[in-house]
């Protein structure tokens, strides 16, 4: 069973004649205790060409040490990895190989480099004896195993915090060791020191196009291969369960697609148009996880602002059995189709789109000329959907156009955020302004789909000989914020459509 573990740590430049200053004058230490010297033996993995150090990956096999074992270590922020350990084995075990799926794909990890270290571990303590963080003075061999020979030698300090211990330990060590002479590391791990000194640089997968040459299609595709490594480093996310990842990832196709269709002049539907039909695909197999999460959220909350002497019956049961239930199903769902040959084919065809982009002549126009119009079309598009919608009646019909205005406010935003980076402060306000009517539109759907949840959680406590009162109190006020959304939809609706559109948007 895989284990994870929140690192956080500093790496220090030193050498065999570095000596440590005394660490008892930092800020909340008080004693420094010995825990003698260690050899650690590890072999790192990569594909051959790197694609896990391209993205700041490590996985390595350990011998030695308290943590022998694999270890498969993902960036959080500079200096903070998680890293997630199983038990020692000759292969690569699968719950690591699961979370490298989106990066190996159908590609084998091999041998890439060997660390060989010495490691004096000395324990910081505060008064209490609790450790506060681990420093270790580290002398380092590393041995090239792939496409050629190579080695190098170097002497680094690692200062890793203690769990739940405050980060500012880190910031009085590293003032003591400033002082003494001792600076931050230029390497950001070992591997990437070793890779670095025997000549094994990654290189980016996809280079960007030549910046500045502001084209339109510079300016969709740097979009585009946003999305796509957004998919990509998100795959693990959501198998990991981590919070908002199943959301993140839905947000990114949905991105993806909205710019397969609103650039459409400037990359050629005839490529784009199956891989958009993929990305739709995976998105609603990921779906049913987020609208559960949404749900859960949503009815607990209300649940909860609910006077006591309006909740009747085991209501807290029955929505934690209810949810708990539509939850594993989801999650099932949203696991098998990222284990799906499918997926994978998906996320090839999306490097194929970044190896060879299928750009039509539109491309190489200006991007001040091509962006604005398509935006243009977009916002039209949305005019087209809430004018009639608002026209409606509240009621079924109506929920179901603003539902559908709800997803062309999506592709304008969209749009209108993808441009930002060509058309400057212009783009971003108008994309702000739309984005408050999505929201709207968002929070009116929640309430929507709210309502039929409430429904069946209402039959299940009947069919239970469970009161039903509660589930009807909360449903009549879901009804209550979608017509006061309603209420609210023309005034937030007239700002998002500003006279002067053309100006506004830079053309």
């Amino acid at each position: 069973m895989a284990e994870t573990k929140r690192e956080i740590e500093r790496k220090y430049e030193a050498t065999a004649e570095t000596r440590l200053p005394d660490l008892t004058r930092a800020a909340g230490v008080a004693s420094v205790t010995g825990e003698g010297v260690t050899a650690l033996d590890a072999v790192y993995y990569d594909t051959a060409d790197l694609r896990l150090a391209a993205d700041s990956l490590t996985l390595r096999r350990r011998t030695g040490g308290r943590d022998a074992g694999w270890h498969l270590k993902f960036p959080v922020a500079a200096g903070v990895r998680d890293e997630i350990a199983a038990p020692l084995s000759e292969t690569l075990p699968p719950s690591l190989a699961e979370l490298l799926r989106s990066r190996l794909r159908h590609t084998e990890v091999v041998p890439v480099v060997r660390l060989r270290s010495s490691r004096d571990v000395r324990h910081l303590r505060d008064a209490d004896g609790t450790i506060l963080a681990e420093l270790s003075v580290d002398t380092v061999h590393a041995d090239r195993l792939l496409g050629g020979e190579g080695s190098a030698a170097w002497t680094e300090i690692e200062v890793e915090l203690a769990d739940d211990t405050d980060p500012a330990v880190l910031d009085a060590v590293e003032k003591r060791l400033r002082k003494a002479g001792i600076h931050p590391s230029g390497a950001p791990s070992k591997l990437a020191h070793a890779l670095d000194e025997t000549g094994l640089a990654p290189e980016p997968r996809h280079p960007a196009p030549p910046a500045g040459d502001g084209t339109a299609g510079a300016a969709v595709l740097a979009y585009v291969r946003e999305q796509i490594e957004a998919v990509v480093r998100l795959d693990p996310a959501v198998r990991r369960d981590l919070p908002d990842a199943v959301h993140q990832m839905r947000v990114a196709c949905r991105r993806l697609r909205s710019a397969f269709k609103t650039y459409r002049k400037v990359l050629d539907r005839e490529v784009t148009d199956p891989i958009g039909a993929e990305l739709k695909w995976l998105a609603g197999e990921l779906g049913h996880s987020r609208d559960q999460e949404v749900l859960d959220a949503r009815i607990g909350d209300a649940l909860d602002a609910l006077p006591r002497d309006l909740r009747h019956g085991p209501v807290r049961g029955r929505l934690r059995t209810w949810g708990n239930a539509r939850s594993r199903a989801a999650r099932h769902q949203a696991l098998d189709a990222l284990d799906s040959p499918r997926h994978l084919a998906l996320l090839d065809a999306l490097d194929g789109l970044l190896a060879d982009p299928p750009l039509r002549p539109a491309a190489r126009k200006k991007a001040g000329k091509v962006l604005p119009k398509a935006i243009r079309r977009d916002h039209r598009r949305l005019a087209d959907r809430m004018g009639p919608a608002l026209g409606l009646d509240p009621g079924h019909e109506r929920d179901l156009a603003l539902h559908e205005a709800r997803k062309a406010a999506k592709r304008t935003r969209y749009a209108a955020e993808a441009a930002a980076p060509a058309l400057g402060k212009p783009a971003k306000r108008f994309a702000k302004k739309v984005k408050k009517v999505q929201s709207l539109l968002g929070d009116h759907q929640d309430t929507v789909v709210a309502r039929t949840a409430l429904d069946d959680l209402a039959r299940q406590a009947e069919s239970a000989g469970e009161p039903s009162f509660t589930w009807g109190v909360l449903h009549a006020r879901q009804e209550a914020a979608a017509a006061a959304q309603e209420r609210r939809l023309p005034e937030v609706w007239e700002k998002a459509v500003p006279p002067g559109l053309r100006a506004a948007l830079g053309h």
